[in-house]
């Protein structure tokens, strides 16, 4: 198909729809950046801990939970239509919240604050989804690697803002809330163009079958066996009766099927330990279905109420949701962590101060976990095609690192070390949802990934919130209301540990799982 833009090559702008989507994906991660302007949102407002993580997890609720409607319309109607509403959402989520600001407490309650925090995260989910729908697309034999840089810049969104926040609007939060809603919904718009979906490659052999109808032709012969056999009801038998390389021979030669490696390839989402599974060992597919599967190198096709019965759904959605829960609780609150262990450590801290290192976090975690996304979303593409292992490798990895952010931040008693749990979970982050993507399109197809995408993200809605509540419960447990209205945690070193010994130990979970 010839590129909509003159004098650009089919190629070329194949890898301009990535460009494109990679920047959407920049402008759809201001939800990362909750952090950096909660504590002074709350101060101003007059907001307890809960309030302030309610109003975080409804922003979480929106970029999670809404993915499978978001899903549906953009496998069926397309991305840039999604793409537009993501970019009106965003502005109708942030603007609300800049007035309530600048009007100072009282002017919005908590149910609307929380609406319109719920509102950014459906324009981040809906631009977003259209941004990795068209890498995943339109890179079909590298969808590791092609969804590794819209990830990516979606993680490294919360670093650009929050080092705009910190360079230019140093004690201006209302207007860094304007720019929320005015620079993410223009750079999505004049993006939108781009996001098309594109058919595969010529080297590409995956077809639907729809697409040569002389496929269709294939339902009945007469093989030597089955020769004596010409009632309606054995038809059946004899289309089982095709071998794979009957099928192939009526298939053009420009989508005759690759050789297979010499060694069997590994089930990118079988678990670590068990052994390679061909299609015949599973026993749900029939002679003829394998046939087709091997000639055509089509994926599988789940989606839907589809997805419920299958054990390895239960499994990634788990796996996911515990894992994020951590991670979504860690940098929601980092904010409120550096405010109380410094104020700890020195009861006068300058709020200058604070500001500062608040940004510095959120910066770390934004970078670290944008270069966790790009070395496993392309490190898991290397791990399948060249060391012939599963992508689960690499989630396993993740849990890990998770574990070891959990274990640290339990035993940290001086503000400086809390880089630490910043980087090291942001890593854990970056890593696990580097890779999430091209497993579940694996494991359940890409005709209904967005879908399943966003059946997948509700797991990290789920358990991002309530993690977020039981970090408010404790923190809000833990401070005394002072003369202004603003809360100030007493006991912080005492609530911080004994949170973060429960995440160590809900942690544990996704690590045996993996």
């Amino acid at each position: 198909m010839a590129p909509p833009i003159p004098y650009i090559t089919p190629t070329a702008f194949r890898f301009m729809t990535v460009v494109a989507g990679t920047l959407v994906a920049l402008a759809s991660g201001t939800n990362y950046v909750y952090s950096a302007w909660a504590p002074q949102f709350a101060d101003r407002l007059k907001l307890t801990s809960t309030d302030g993580n309610m109003i975080g997890a409804a922003g979480n609720v929106g970029v999670y939970a809404v993915g499978i409607p978001i899903g549906y319309i953009v496998d069926t109607k397309g991305t840039r239509l999604v793409a537009l509403f993501g970019a009106i959402a965003l502005f109708c989520g942030y603007f609300p919240i800049h007035l309530a600001y600048a009007a100072g407490a009282g002017s919005l309650s908590v149910i609307f604050l929380c609406f319109f925090s719920f509102l950014s995260g459906v324009g981040s989910c809906a631009a977003f989804a259209a941004a990795i729908k068209t890498a995943a697309n339109n890179f079909p034999d590298h969808r590791g690697s092609a969804t590794a840089f819209p990830l990516a810049a979606f993680g490294l969104s919360a670093f650009g803002f929050s080092a705009i926040s910190a360079m230019a609007f140093k004690d201006d939060t209302s207007e860094f809330l304007l720019l929320l809603a005015l620079g993410p919904s223009l750079i999505i718009v004049v993006c939108t163009y781009f996001l098309q979906l594109l058919p595969p490659p010529p080297s590409y052999s995956a077809i639907s079958n729809g697409e040569y109808p002389d496929l269709n032709l294939l339902q009945r012969t007469k093989p030597a066996e089955n020769i004596q056999e010409d009632s309606e009801t054995d038809s059946n038998r004899a289309i089982a009766s095709f071998s794979s390389a009957q099928v192939t021979a009526v298939l053009p030669s420009a989508i005759q099927p690759r050789p297979a490696p010499p060694d069997a390839e590994v089930d990118e989402t079988s678990s670590l330990m068990s052994r390679t599974r061909s299609l015949s060992d599973s026993g749900s597919f029939s002679q003829y279905d394998q046939a087709k599967h091997g000639a055509l190198a089509a994926g599988p096709d789940i989606r839907g109420l589809s997805l419920l019965p299958t054990p390895e759904f239960w499994q990634l959605f788990l796996l996911l949701g515990i894992s994020t829960g951590v991670g979504l609780m860690t940098i929601n609150n980092i904010g409120n962590d550096v405010m109380a262990l410094w104020r700890h450590v020195d009861p006068d801290v300058d709020s200058h101060f604070l500001r500062e290192r608040q940004a510095l976090h959120v910066s770390v975690f934004s970078v670290i976990s944008f270069t966790g996304r790009l070395l496993s979303g392309i490190g898991s593409d290397f791990i399948v095609k060249r060391l012939h292992m599963s992508r689960f490798w690499c989630v396993f990895v993740a849990n890990i690192l998770f574990c070891i952010s959990q274990f640290g931040g339990a035993k940290i008693s001086n503000p400086h070390y809390l880089l630490f749990v910043s980087s090291m979970t942001g890593l854990a982050y970056g890593v696990l949802f580097g890779v999430y993507p091209a497993i579940v399109s694996h494991a359940f197809g890409i005709s209904g990934f967005s879908q399943n995408w966003g059946v997948m993200t509700l797991a990290a809605a789920i358990f991002g919130h309530i993690f977020n509540y039981i970090y408010g419960v404790i923190y809000d447990s833990h401070s005394k209301v002072l003369p202004d209205g603003a809360r100030q945690c007493r006991v912080f070193l005492e609530r911080y540990r004994r949170h973060q010994r429960l995440l160590t130990e809900e942690d544990d979970i996704p690590q045996l799982a993996a």
